[in-house]
């Protein structure tokens, strides 16, 4: 496969100079408050621009609210906090239609779902019904209540976390939800020297009051439309085909992956290639998102013997670049 198309060369012809700082600058600033993380902050930047939505599955106390956070502050959008629980009713995030007397009709009333960035905190905590309240906010960008779509605000980004399914209190993701999740990943504990400038520095919650903006909601639109126009050439959509069927032919698979992963995978690689300062996708690109795309897609046959994790990259590893 040729390393790169004749047009476009670079990120520059997709972005402008004072974009491309803006964006530059919002992941430092991300950055300085998630420390050591440096690839994590990148796929939430990937997940962004590409579009989509993202879980983050870890142990408590790691950072993924933090993220979150740091990421509504510096990116200039609207946001909203759902701690989910067991007793959250999907009304509690959608909104609900209130009879008003004075009027004789029934007003609808936004729920905290109508925000630009909407952290769904410990998501896992919730019902599966009040979970899939979310569907149709992450898959169309707009609610329907009492028959009537209401549209969501532009840009929508979801950023939902999760605790371990094996910890007291949870409830395991419908493979409908977890579909609507663009990219999961995992933060992990910090290196030891990330972990003592963290402890010997302010508390996050402080830093995070002295973030400002580095972008603006319009100008958010800009870097998704220019995600879409990276090139991704005919050998690159075949490589990603070739991985989808591999998923397919898998022994320890019972359900690979489907045509809307592949265009999860293609949308991601783009980003990436954009953030990296290319103005086309490379087989990297692919290899780099494709096992937070592809890990919690994949329903495992009751003879697997390996982890999701090992699976993919097997897929990687044996399917050929061409």
């Amino acid at each position: 496969m040729p390393d790169s198309p004749s047009t476009p060369s670079s990120a520059t012809t997709l972005l402008p100079q004072a974009l491309r700082d803006a964006l530059a600058s919002s992941i430092a600033q991300v950055n300085s408050i998630l420390l050591g993380k440096k690839r994590e902050v990148d796929l939430a930047f990937v997940c962004l621009l590409a579009g989509g939505h993202l879980l983050i599955e870890d142990l408590p106390g790691v950072g993924k609210t933090t993220l979150a956070h740091a990421l509504a502050i510096t990116l200039g959008l609207d946001f909203q906090r759902v701690q989910f629980t067991s007793d959250l009713l999907p009304s509690d995030i959608i909104g609900v239609s209130i009879y008003e007397r004075e009027t004789g009709t029934f007003q609808f009333h936004n729920g905290p779902v109508f925000t630009q960035l909407l952290l769904a905190d410990e998501i896992n905590r919730a019902t599966p019904k009040t979970q899939s309240a979310l569907l149709e906010a992450m898959a169309e960008g707009q609610v329907t209540v009492d028959g009537r779509s209401h549209a969501l605000p532009s840009p929508f980004f979801v950023v939902a976390t999760q605790n371990p399914v094996d910890f007291a209190g949870t409830y395991p993701l419908p493979d409908s939800q977890l579909d609507r999740f663009m990219l999961r990943m995992s933060l992990g504990y910090p290196d030891s020297d990330a972990e003592r400038a963290m402890l010997g520095s302010t508390d996050r919650r402080v830093l995070l009051e002295r973030l400002g903006a580095c972008l603006a909601p319009d100008q958010v639109r800009a870097l998704r439309m220019a995600s879409r126009e990276v090139v991704a050439s005919s050998a690159l959509i075949g490589y990603v085909q070739a991985l989808l069927e591999a998923s397919r032919q898998h022994a320890e698979i019972r359900v690979g992956l489907s045509p809307r992963a592949g265009l999860a995978v293609i949308a991601a690689a783009r980003a990436n290639a954009l953030l990296a300062g290319r103005g086309y996708a490379i087989p990297e690109d692919v290899q780099a998102v494709f096992p937070h795309i592809a890990a919690h897609r994949l329903s495992l046959g009751s003879s697997a013997r390996s982890s999701r994790t090992a699976i993919v990259a097997g897929l990687i590893g044996t399917t050929p670049v061409r």
